[in-house]
This record gives C-alpha cells, structure tokens and sequence, in this order.
C-alpha cells in the first residue's frame, strides 16, 4: 500500500525512514507543502513552531540531492539550512540525518562558540548539506573555507525570528552568495514585514502555503492569566514548578533566569536555566538534564529556548510576560506538541495587567483571567507536589553553570548583537533527547514564608493529591 507521503511525491525510501519512526500521515504544512518543493518550485511556508516544518523542508532537500548524485566539492556544500540557534541547528541535523545516510549524502552542522578547527576539516573532506547558524558561516565563509557557489537548495528556518533578532543583513549576504535561481525553501510561524524582504528579493515566483500558523488556535493548548502579587510571585512559580511534569518557565532577562533557578533549588525543586551566558558545555549538560527528565524544571530567556524541541512539555510559564505577541506564540509553542495537551500560564501584577491584556489582544488569545489561588494552582497543574532534599537535588542538578567569560547582562554575547557587528556570535547548540515522563512520588512541600496573609502563603505548604498533568 502506497504511503500517504510517497502518494504527495516523497521518494520510497524517505517514506520508509519515517515509517520506521512511526511517522505515516504528514501534518498539514508538510501535506501542503511537499508538491511544490519536490517539483522545485520557490515555497514560502506558514507554520507554527511544533508543525512538522522540518520534514517539509528536509524531504524535498534531500530528495533533490539524491537525484543529482553529484559529489560535493571541498568547501561547497550542495544545500544549505540556516537556523537561528545552536539548538535548532542541532535538531535540524538530528532529522535530516537518517534522510541523509540512506540516501548516502553527507550532512554537517557549524555553530560559533567552540573550536572551528573540526568544521574546517569536516567541510574539506566534502558536505552535502550544510545546517548551520549565520555567524560562523559567514565567519567561515570570509576566511576561505567555505564557499556557496554550488548550493542548489537553500532553507531558511525560524524565518521570522531571525528577522527578530537582526539576522537579516547576515541572511541577505548569506542568500546573495548563493546561486540565481536555485532553489529557495523559507519557513515561517509569520509573515512580517523583515520576512516580506527576503520573499520579495531572493524568492522566484514562489508558492505560498499556510498551515497551522502561530495564529491559529490549538485545541490543545489552554490560555491562562494568574493575578498576584509581587510578594506571591516566587511561592506561586515554585508550586507550579513542583508539580509533576516537565515545566518551562521564562523570564525576560539571563539574569532572572538565572535567579529563579536558584531560587528553585533552595526550595528543593531541580531546575537548570538555560541563557546567553552560559558556555556552550553548561547549556548542553542542562538541556539534556531537561530533555532527559532528570530535570523537570527548565528556567530560560527567549532567544535560548528558540531550539527546545520537546514534545512532552506538559506547562509553560510566563514567569515575567513577554514585550510583545510573537514572543508569547513562540513561548508557549514549547507545549502542547505532537497532538499532546499543555497548559500555559501567564503571571500578571497590578502593574503588569493592562500590558498583558494588550498582549492577548494582539495575540488573539482569550485567556481565562483568575486570581493565582492554591485551588486554582492545583486545578491546572494537578499531582502532589515534590520537594526533594539537598542532597537529592544534587544527584538531578548538573554541575554549577559556567558563564562566558566577560558576558555582559545588557548584550550577552549571541543575543540581540546588532546586525553590523561582526564578531562571531556565539550560537546556542545541544539535542534535547527524546524525554521520558517522570513518575509522580510522595514528597513533603515547602513552608510558607512567614507573615503571608492571602492564600498564596500556603501556596507550597499543602500538596494535595492528584490525577498528573494531561500530556
């Protein structure tokens, strides 16, 4: 029986490999996307972050290179996959290689911030797909080891974000030093106006498709706004961080990331932060801790969370509310993935209130609004709480996190560098595994701070007992 991706034009032996994965039905970004890309045609695809945007691209790239069987030259990759993060390169790269090896075409993945020297060689020897962070590219591209002369397929992932954090001038020298009239594959969660540049000047005549954008509604995903206070703030994330299931948690600055890491682990919580100041080893060790289920508890800033990739994330947390719409879409596509349920959470102030309903507003999203109280903590994020002893914290909590070496708080070093500095960034890589869920157990809950008078004092001093979070 023909497959449904072989009956769309995937070659049978694509089709095969995601079969073995248990994967037999495209999503529909990939459904209405694979025609146009496998028959060459320039594609524009809208959809959000958790879609099935990498197989839409990863198939009709490898699947043009196997028809060619030309051998890749030394420093001139036949195909290009530009990413915004290290994380995200290094999931690209985690798809695309099974596609890759059986159809015998090589793959390598370049990111700034570790030593060039193994890419150097790797590229020498001959690449056919190259998925890489713009950074070191053009870093690698200006000292002559690479070159994109012979690119045939170039894919722009994460296309709006990277936009968003001043990679265009880079993606625009990236692009132009690619061949006229080879292909051009550009995946999107929104079509701003940045995107709308590099449509308009490097795409021929392209098919636009619109599947599951970050607009769109998830059934899934339930919206909701936590009124509180300041002094509640901390007592109501670390109830919520204790329950059972893996929680991210977002905070708008690496410093507060930081912090309310630690904070966590005081409490006997385990949790890893993941920022711009950390070393690529420290940002590696603790997405795997998460990625693993060692650690439940991910505390990260916007630009570091853009490669997590983890489909059983059962509760997002806007810890401190983002600035504007499309960094909560792209924040709270961390959960309900892959046909998975996720809650998300939106802590709110006084003072934050009117900000936040503005948000919603520009996000069409119509959150439920609710004082944080323990029943309502304990409604959306259901299980007896865990607090955990020093010493088992330790056990779970990979070592102390190491900054990079003179990293400043007001512009780390790979976040928000302007468009015209040309030091190479230091892009974020790791593979977050395949994360298996951690069994609730009985635990004590932490005290409440003395002198508490709401009822968000007893917020971590009664765990209750209940059903787990729906996945």
């Amino acid at each position: 029986m023909t497959s449904s991706f072989a009956r769309l034009g995937v070659p049978a032996s694509l089709a095969a490999v995601l079969a073995d994965r248990g994967i037999d039905t495209p999503t529909p970004i990939q459904a209405a996307t694979l025609p146009d890309s496998l028959a060459g045609r320039d594609v524009l695809g809208r959809g959000r972050t958790g879609s099935g945007k990498t197989y839409a691209f990863a198939l009709p790239l490898v699947a043009r290179l196997s028809a060619g069987r030309v051998r890749a030259a030394a420093g001139r990759p036949r195909a290009l996959v530009l990413a915004p993060t290290r994380e995200l390169a290094a999931q690209i790269a985690e798809a695309i290689r099974p596609l890759a090896e059986v159809s015998t075409l090589s793959s390598l993945t370049i990111f700034g911030g570790v030593n060039q020297n193994p890419q150097v060689r790797s590229l020498k020897a001959g690449v056919d797909i190259l998925i890489a962070t713009p950074g070191r590219l053009l870093d690698l591209s200006e000292q002559g080891h690479l070159s994109l002369a012979d690119v045939e397929v170039t894919v722009i992932d994460e296309a709006d974000h990277m936009s968003d954090m001043g990679f265009l001038p880079s993606v625009k020298r990236i692009l132009s030093a690619t061949p006229r009239g080879s292909q051009r594959l550009l995946f999107s969660a929104t079509l701003d106006n940045a995107v709308d540049i590099l449509v308009r000047q490097f795409l021929s005549q392209p098919v636009v498709h619109q599947a599951d954008s970050a607009q769109s509604p998830i059934a899934t995903m339930e919206h909701h706004v936590l009124t509180l206070t300041e002094a509640e703030r901390t007592d109501v994330i670390a109830d919520l961080a204790s329950a059972p299931g893996r929680t991210i948690l977002f905070t708008r600055t690496k410093h507060g990331a930081k912090k309310l890491a630690k904070q966590l682990i005081g409490r006997g919580i385990p949790a890893v932060d993941l920022h711009g100041n950390l070393s690529q080893n420290a940002r590696t060790r603790n997405l795997e801790a998460f990625g693993s289920g060692r650690v439940e508890t991910l505390v990260a800033t916007d630009i570091a969370a853009r490669g997590i990739h983890v489909d059983d994330v059962a509760l997002v947390v806007h810890a401190d509310p983002p600035t504007e719409h499309k960094a909560y879409l792209h924040r709270s596509g961390r959960t309900a993935r892959a046909g998975h349920a996720g809650t998300v959470i939106t802590l709110a102030t006084p003072a934050q209130r009117g900000d936040v309903q503005g948000l919603m507003r520009a996000a069409k999203i119509s959150p439920r609004v609710t004082a944080a109280t323990r029943e309502v903590l304990h409604q959306l994020a259901p299980g007896e709480r865990r607090i955990l002893t020093a010493v088992e914290v330790a056990e779970r909590t990979p070592a102390s996190p190491v900054e990079q070496p003179g990293s400043r708080s007001s512009r780390p070093r790979g976040e928000g560098r302007p468009a015209g500095d040309r030091r190479p960034r230091t892009e974020r890589t790791a593979s977050a595994a395949s994360p298996a869920r951690r069994q609730g157990g009985s635990g004590r809950a932490a005290a409440a701070p003395a002198g508490s008078t709401r009822s968000a004092a007893a917020f971590s001093a009664s765990a209750g007992r209940g059903g787990r979070r729906s996945r």
